[in-house]
């Protein structure tokens, strides 16, 4: 497990363009030692390696979904004809991720 410190974090913090302070990082490291403590106990559980993973503790089932019928499908056309700008048969939309 790569080691969590105030520069991972940080590095972190800056890709999420998250403005932490100093006290909020300190605070932050304290509470991933409190989880990897907790991690480490878990892991000494006798057993443990040889219980299957849950994934989702309950039943759950779709039966509320309707039937996937095909229907008709639009023309490229009629597609386009509301966008504003368009090219190549395709709809420019703006950047929207740096």
């Amino acid at each position: 497990m790569k080691e969590v410190n105030k520069e991972v974090l940080k590095d972190a913090a800056n890709r999420l363009l998250f403005e932490m302070s100093e006290e909020e990082y300190d605070t932050l490291l304290n509470e991933f030692d409190i989880v990897k403590a907790q991690l480490s106990m878990i892991g000494k559980i006798p057993g443990i390696d040889e219980v299957e993973p849950m994934t989702f503790p309950f039943e759950c089932t779709t039966d509320y979904l309707r039937e996937d019928v095909p229907s008709a499908t639009l023309s490229v056309e009629e597609v386009l004809q509301n966008s504003k700008v368009n090219e190549d048969n395709q709809i420019r939309i703006p950047k929207v991720v740096k």
